[in-house]
């Protein structure tokens, strides 16, 4: 169980910022099984850290996402806003990496920098040890373009999130999608 979070776990050994798995298998590893499949594995990292992600991912082929085209990750590039997703591959192995932002000691928002989350509290870590990005900063990130894998997600984490959580989610959602359906069960 887990075996990806495992190969990711031993690819980010090397690095020395703070990075969480992110994406759906983040909803997983808060569960504590495997509840779908994946057709990928995401991590995040504060954007501040991603000159340590460069040595990281040194022999590793790295592209970025920007304005919805891939394109070569020039080494001595520092990405700013509002790129934010890097792709590294090498031949057996791939990772999409998602630049996340921080202002002093909380992670920021960045489709609305209001909403704000103390970085002390992200220290999730999974039974086996790996570390994954808060199951309710994971939601809000799925609410803007929701897909089916997502209603699945979260449907399988609501029963497990607690009150603050729950309370986090729905401000989130009523500053952002104030029409998201996922909203009805938050409102109750």
């Amino acid at each position: 169980m887990f075996e990806k979070c495992q190969e990711v776990s031993q690819w980010m050994a090397a690095f020395e910022g703070k990075w969480f798995i992110a994406g759906g298998w983040a909803i997983d590893l808060h569960i504590g099984e495997e509840t779908r499949q994946h057709q990928d594995i995401e991590v995040a990292i504060f954007r501040e850290d991603q000159s340590l992600l460069k040595e990281t991912m040194s022999g590793w082929r790295v592209h970025v996402i920007e304005n919805k085209q891939l394109r070569d990750w020039d080494q001595l590039e520092q990405l700013e806003m509002p790129v934010h997703e890097i792709h590294a591959k090498t031949d057996v192995q791939e990772l999409e990496i998602l630049l996340n932002e921080r202002g002093g000691d909380r992670w920021v928002y960045r489709r609305e920098p209001e909403i704000t989350f103390p970085i002390s509290h992200m220290n999730l870590h999974s039974e086996q040890g790996f570390p994954y990005l808060n199951p309710e900063i994971v939601l809000l990130y799925k609410a803007k373009e929701t897909r089916q894998r997502d209603e699945q997600d979260f449907e399988k984490i609501f029963p497990r999130l607690n009150e603050q959580q729950k309370e986090w989610l729905k401000q989130g959602l009523i500053q952002c999608h104030p029409n998201h359906p996922w909203l009805e069960k938050l409102l109750l």
